[in-house]
């Protein structure tokens, strides 16, 4: 049985109300002093900091800085790593020889490369961005490898049959047949990203959101620190729904008709 889908005022309504319930119950539990201001900042407090940030045009300097950092090392991933997912999924030879190396550097946290970062690039954007790029290299190209070998094969056929053939048969048949994964995998790489950005600032820059996570630590300032955690939260839920309107678009609409 097909259940029917939620209403776009639902969609926007119960994310609402459940968003003004958790608000409730925080200025609840602060109140009752359930959550003492030492241990968890009061939403007055959080607001303060906002304001202060937002004056001092910090919190945009960071923002921009992180986005800068993400669009870099997500966009070098990405021109490399489909090619090579395209590579792997056609070669059956390829792919066997080459997917366990991949598969075992997909599976070393990008994080372990912080010291060699730092040692290899000094300081600033580029260990940041170095790090992006591993971070999203190889799940780009084990998913996009995935779906490539999945493709049935009289696709294929067909359009050797038709005489696509090299290229042509990459950008009419492969690309359209696994859009569907592959807009699965950015949304995921993507989110992927972002929270290797904000540890990476920790550590090998100076400025940027991740920095200041680390420096609101430091100060003992933990209104400043939920205002970045949720300043974090917010552009990652806007970077995953900019993606998924990418399958919302007339010409990806082929491979999900089939």
């Amino acid at each position: 049985m097909r259940y029917h889908q939620p209403s776009p005022t639902y969609a926007v309504l119960a994310p609402f109300a459940l968003f003004l319930g958790a608000l409730g119950l925080w200025w609840l539990l602060c109140a009752l002093h359930k959550l003492p201001a030492t241990v968890f900042p009061t939403p007055s407090d959080v607001w303060h900091g906002f304001q202060e940030e937002w004056r001092s045009s910090r919190l945009w300097q960071d923002i921009i800085v992180s986005l800068w950092r993400v669009a870099a090392g997500f966009s070098l991933a990405v021109f490399l790593g489909i090619p090579m997912g395209l590579w792997l999924g056609n070669s059956p030879w390829v792919r066997t020889a080459l997917l366990p190396i991949i598969n075992f550097f997909r599976n070393l946290s990008p994080l372990a490369w912080i010291g060699f970062a730092i040692t290899w690039f000094g300081v600033g954007d580029p260990p940041a961005i170095f790090l992006i790029f591993l971070s999203v290299f190889f799940p780009m190209a084990v998913s996009v490898a995935s779906a490539v070998a999945a493709i049935p094969e009289v696709y294929f056929r067909v359009a050797h049959d038709f005489g696509i053939r090299g290229i042509r048969r990459i950008l009419l048949v492969t690309l359209p047949a696994i859009t569907p994964q592959l807009i699965t995998a950015l949304r995921v790489t993507l989110g992927i990203a972002w929270v290797v950005l904000v540890a990476a600032e920790m550590v090998g820059t100076r400025s940027g959101l991740g920095f200041a996570i680390y420096d609101d630590r430091n100060a003992l300032r933990q209104d400043l620190l939920v205002v970045h955690m949720v300043v974090i939260g917010l552009i990652g839920v806007f970077m995953d729904k900019l993606v998924l309107q990418l399958s919302k678009s007339p010409s990806v609409q082929w491979g999900y008709r089939n």
